[in-house]
């Protein structure tokens, strides 16, 4: 997948921009605050229709402004696409697929498949189950985008019931619980789908993680991936999801009354990493768990190549200085057949690790010029 113009016009930082990348590398290197990471959250804007940095889309509009534009065209095996985004104050954003407006942000994934990795991810180890169950819904969402409504769904339905557990609206439990009843079958039937493609989801991750984790560590570790479900499907649905929530929701349910939420479900899911047997979030060093979580990274290409056959767009922001040199060496290996665009505040690094022919760009308040 190869992406030939992005232009913005009033994001971010960004009067003003129209950038032919290259095929290969595309480094935009400047000092903090000057719009690096802006250029590649567009991009990022484009793959998954929102910001990987804010939920507020006036936010991404230039200040003093009332709307910003993000358009991009690549070029994949299934041929040419153009993907826009038009932002408007105080307007839900509107996005177009060559030329035509999309009705639901669902039909943007694929289109363009997309890895980030920023210093945030690292993370993805060490951080709380809810930033491992973005990871599996971000990946999953672009290699399956049914799992991407089947999560709107459940999303949906699960703020609906938390709606009528509110602790202040005042009912009868008896009244409550028939009420809950109705929303326990919307959620059991679309959570079961959710957890089928998660554990197939984790069960090839593991693989290629595992794979690749060894290689990093010079064959002295083993990195296992588990999916951990809420609920329990063999100890309360015999092998079968959506018996298995059913009966949590309404087992659970004078104690979601007690609580004012829902308890159970796939919005509590974990995805479970050990090395070598033990937990690494618990016991693993700082380097082990930077280990981990690049694995994760690098296996989201493997995965994207093998679903799709070809090659995502890979977005690196600010993330070489994190990692030391033998993590650094993974890194710019997996970058080998996938457009890259990186940034940093300097060149030097990438020189020192042998890169030759580097496309760089200089980026001083939202603007980019190419490095002579």
């Amino acid at each position: 997948m190869l992406i030939e113009r992005l232009k913005l016009n009033d994001f971010r930082n960004y009067e003003s921009l129209l950038l032919r990348p290259d095929s290969g590398l595309n480094v935009i290197v400047g000092e903090n605050a000057q719009g690096k990471t802006n250029a590649v959250e567009a991009i990022f804007l484009c793959a998954f229709g929102r910001s990987h940095r804010t939920s507020k889309d006036a936010e991404l509009i230039k200040n003093g402004m009332s709307g910003g534009y993000v358009g991009l065209e690549l070029k994949g095996l299934s041929g040419s696409r153009i993907i826009e985004i038009k932002l408007k104050f105080g307007e839900r954003k509107q996005i177009f697929i060559d030329r035509l407006m999309a009705k639901r942000t669902g039909e943007l994934m694929g289109a363009l498949n997309a890895v980030m990795f920023s210093p945030e991810d690292l993370e993805l180890v060490k951080g709380s189950p809810a930033e491992r169950r973005r990871f599996m819904d971000m990946e999953l969402s672009q290699l399956r985008p049914a799992y991407y409504y089947t999560l709107q769904r459940y999303n949906a339905a699960l703020k609906q019931r938390n709606a009528l557990l509110r602790p202040d609206i005042a009912k009868d439990a008896a009244e409550l619980r028939k009420e809950l009843y109705i929303w326990d079958e919307q959620l059991s039937r679309t959570g079961a789908e959710i957890m089928r493609m998660r554990a197939e989801f984790a069960s090839r991750l593991s693989v290629i993680a595992g794979r690749l984790h060894k290689s990093i560590s010079g064959e002295r570790e083993s990195l296992f991936v588990r999916y951990a479900p809420d609920v329990s499907v063999e100890r309360l649905g015999g092998g079968d999801a959506q018996a298995a929530l059913a009966e949590a929701l309404y087992t659970g349910a004078m104690d979601d009354i007690r609580r004012g939420y829902t308890g159970s479900g796939p919005h509590r899911d974990e995805l479970e990493l050990s090395l070598n047997g033990a937990n690494v979030r618990i016991y693993g060093s700082q380097g082990q768990q930077r280990t981990a979580a690049l694995s994760l990274k690098l296996s989201e290409l493997e995965l994207i190549r093998a679903e799709t056959g070809e090659s995502p767009v890979l977005l690196l922001d600010d993330v070489l200085s994190e990692l030391d040199e033998p993590r650094q060496r993974a890194l710019l290996e997996a970058m080998s057949d996938c457009q890259t665009f990186l940034t940093c505040t300097t060149l030097e690094g990438l020189k020192r690790a042998g890169l030759r022919g580097i496309n760089a760009w200089r980026c001083v308040d939202g603007t980019l010029e190419r490095e002579r």
